[in-house]
C-alpha cells in the first residue's frame, strides 16, 4: 500500500505530505484546488511523462517521493526528480538507485493501478485483460507452460543433431579427420611440452654440459683448485684455540667442495650424445605446437576438445536413430501442449460470459443502467486474444472500454471490473469517479468504493459528499495566495473539520448549522451501512 507521498515544488505544491493507511481515503477540496496535481504525482511515480512546465515557479526541480509497504511487509520507496531546465531528462529512482522510467513503472506497476482518465490503467491493457479472466475463472497456466517448455526443449535438441544430411556428412568427415589426428598423436600427459623441452635442452648441449662439468670439477679439486685452498687455509689456523670452530667449518666446506666435484663428474658421465632423439623430441614438440594451434591454447585443452570432436561425432553417426526418437517425443510433446491449450481456451470462454454479466450487474448500480458488456475470447491455440468491451450508451455497439467510455464512465467500469476481480495491486487510486452522478448513484459507488476497499487499499479524489462520507479518513486540498505566489496544502480532516468538509461539498456553506447537521447525518448513515455490509 502507499503508506506516504511527497511532493516538493510541484504545481502548486511547495512541500506537502501524505500519510496514508488501509481502507478508504477521500481527496477533496475545492475545484482547482490541487487534487489533480496529487494523482499527477502518482503518476510520475509511475512511469508517466515529465513535463519541465510542472516545476513550480522559482524552483529548480520539482521532487516526488512514494514509500510503499508490500504485503509481505517490505518497504519500498520510489522517486521521480523533474527538473526545470528545458530539454533536462527527469531522473528516477527506487530505493534510491537510479532506475530507468520505464524501471520505476514496472515496479510501480505492481503497486498501485490508477483508474480515471490517466495513461496508467492496468485493466485497459490486452494482457491485463487476459490475466483478470484467468484469475477469476481460477484458469491453471502450468500445464501448458510445462507443455511449451518440453516443445522448446526437444526442439532444441533437435536442432543440435545437426542440419541437413549433406551438412551432417560434411561435419562428420572433418570430425573424423580431426579426431584420427588427435588419437594419432597418442596424446596423454597434459605436461609433455614441458618434459620435453627439459630434455631437449640436455641433449641439444650434451658436450657443452660435459665440458663445462670438467671445467667445474677442476676449478673445484685440481692442483691450484678451491679443494686445494682451503687445506692451505686449515693449514695456517689448524690447531690453534681461536679459530676451533672456524676450522670446522672449513673441513665440512672442504669436504662439501670435494663431494661436489665427484657429483660434477658422475652428471657429466651420464649426459650421452643421441643425435636421433634429439630430432625425434623437435619432432614431436613441432607436432603439439601445431595441435595447439588448431585445439586449444594448451595440451589439457586439447585433450578437452579432442573429447568434444569424439561425443559430437557420436551424435552425428546416431542421429538417424536419436533424431527418429526426438520427432516421437516432440510429436508427443505438442499433443500435449495443444491438449493443455485446448483446457485454457475451454475454461476462458466458459468463464467470460459469467465475468461479463457480473460486470453489467456492478454497472447497473454504478448509474449505468445500459451498459452492455462482453468479455471477448478469441485466437488459436489457448485463445489468448481476450478483450473486455462495453456499449456505455443505448443502441452502441460494444467496443474496447477505452475507446467508448468518458472519464467518469471509464472509472466506474474499472471500479465494477476491480469489483468482480479478486486481484490486483494493493492501492487503487480512483479520479473522477463520481463525474455526473448523483442521489442514489453516488451512494452505491460510495457502498462500492468501501467494499473494495476491504481488499485493497483505495485512494478517491471526490466531489461527493456520500464518498466522502464513506471513508475511513478524509484529506482537504486548500490553496491560498499572495501577491506573488499560490500555494496548495493537504491537510489530514478531524472530526469536526471533516464535518465541516462534508457540510462545503454538500451546500457550499460549511459554517451553516443545517448543512452541518446533514454531513452529520450522512456520516452517520455511512458508518451504518459499512457496518451492515
Amino acid at each position: 500500500m502507499i503508506a506516504e507521498l511527497a511532493v516538493r515544488d510541484l504545481g502548486v505544491f511547495a512541500d506537502a505530505r501524505l500519510v496514508l493507511d488501509e481502507g478508504l481515503t477521500a481527496l477533496t477540496g475545492e475545484t482547482g484546488a490541487g487534487k489533480s496535481l496529487v494523482v499527477g504525482a502518482i503518476q510520475l511515480l509511475l512511469g508517466a511523462r515529465a513535463d519541465a512546465s510542472v516545476v513550480r515557479p522559482g524552483a529548480e526541480e520539482a521532487i516526488v517521493d512514494g514509500r510503499f509497504v508490500t504485503a509481505e511487509g517490505e518497504e519500498v520507496v520510489l522517486s521521480r526528480v523533474i527538473p526545470a531546465a528545458t530539454g533536462s531528462r527527469s531522473r528516477a529512482y527506487v530505493n534510491g538507485r537510479p532506475v530507468t522510467v520505464a524501471e520505476l513503472a514496472e515496479r510501480g506497476g505492481a503497486l498501485v493501478e490508477l483508474h480515471g482518465q490517466h495513461a496508467h490503467q492496468q485493466l485497459l491493457q490486452a494482457s491485463s485483460q487476459r490475466h483478470a479472466l484467468d484469475r477469476f475463472a481460477g484458469v491453471d497456466l502450468q500445464p501448458l507452460r510445462d507443455a511449451r517448455a518440453q516443445v522448446a526443449a526437444v526442439s532444441a535438441q533437435l536442432d543440435e543433431l545437426g542440419g541437413d544430411e549433406r551438412s551432417r556428412a560434411r561435419e562428420i568427415d572433418l570430425l573424423r579427420y580431426q579426431l584420427t589426428e588427435l588419437d594419432d598423436a597418442a596424446l596423454e600427459d597434459p605436461d609433455e611440452d614441458d618434459r620435453l623441452d627439459e630434455e631437449e635442452d640436455l641433449l641439444a648441449d650434451a658436450v657443452a654440459h660435459r665440458d663445462a662439468a670438467a671445467a667445474a670439477a677442476e676449478a673445484l679439486v685440481g692442483d691450484e683448485g678451491v679443494a686445494h685452498q682451503l687445506q692451505s687455509v686449515i693449514g695456517l689456523v689448524g690447531g690453534r684455540g681461536p679459530f676451533a670452530e672456524l676450522e670446522g667449518r672449513l673441513r665440512s666446506a672442504a669436504a662439501e667442495v670435494t663431494e661436489a666435484a665427484h657429483d660434477l663428474r658422475d652428471v657429466a658421465e651420464g649426459i650421452a650424445d643421441d643425435p636421433e632423439r634429439l630430432v625425434a623430441i623437435r619432432q614431436r614438440r613441432q607436432l603439439l605446437a601445431e595441435l595447439r594451434r588448431k585445439y586449444g591454447d594448451t595440451l589439457a585443452e586439447v585433450l578437452d576438445e579432442r573429447e568434444a570432436i569424439r561425443r559430437r561425432l557420436d551424435e552425428l553417426l546416431g542421429h538417424d536413430a536419436r533424431a527418429e526418437a526426438l520427432e516421437a517425443e516432440l510429436a508427443s510433446a505438442r499433443k500435449a501442449e495443444a491438449s493443455a491449450a485446448a483446457a485454457v481456451a475451454k475454461a476462458r470462454k466458459a468463464a467470460a460470459p459469467v465475468l461479463a454479466g457480473g460486470v453489467e450487474e456492478r454497472l447497473r448500480a454504478l448509474a449505468m443502467p445500459a451498459a452492455r458488456v462482453e468479455v471477448v475470447v478469441e485466437g488459436d491455440g489457448p485463445a489468448d486474444d481476450v478483450r473486455f468491451l462495453l456499449a456505455a450508451n443505448p443502441g452502441g455497439a460494444p467496443a474496447p472500454i477505452s475507446k467508448v467510455a468518458s472519464g467518469g464512465e471509464l472509472s466506474r467500469a474499472t471500479l465494477a471490473l476491480r469489483l468482480e476481480l479478486t486481484a490486483g495491486p494493493p492501492s487503487l487510486v480512483f479520479d473522477e469517479v463520481d463525474a455526473g452522478i448523483g442521489g442514489e448513484t453516488a451512494w452505491a459507488v460510495a457502498t462500492a468504493l468501501a467494499a473494495l476497499a476491504g481488499r485493497h487499499q483505495i485512494l478517491v479524489v471526490t466531489h461527493l459528499a456520500q464518498v466522502a462520507a464513506f471513508a475511513d479518513r478524509q484529506l482537504r486540498v486548500a490553496k491560498s495566495a499572495t501577491d506573488t505566489s499560490t500555494t496548495a496544502t493537504v491537510t489530514a480532516l478531524g472530526d469536526d473539520a471533516r464535518v465541516e468538509e462534508i457540510a462545503r461539498m454538500l451546500s457550499g456553506q460549511p459554517e451553516s448549522e443545517a448543512g452541518r447537521e446533514h454531513a452529520l447525518e450522512l456520516l452517520d448513515a455511512a458508518a451504518e451501512a459499512r457496518r451492515q455490509a
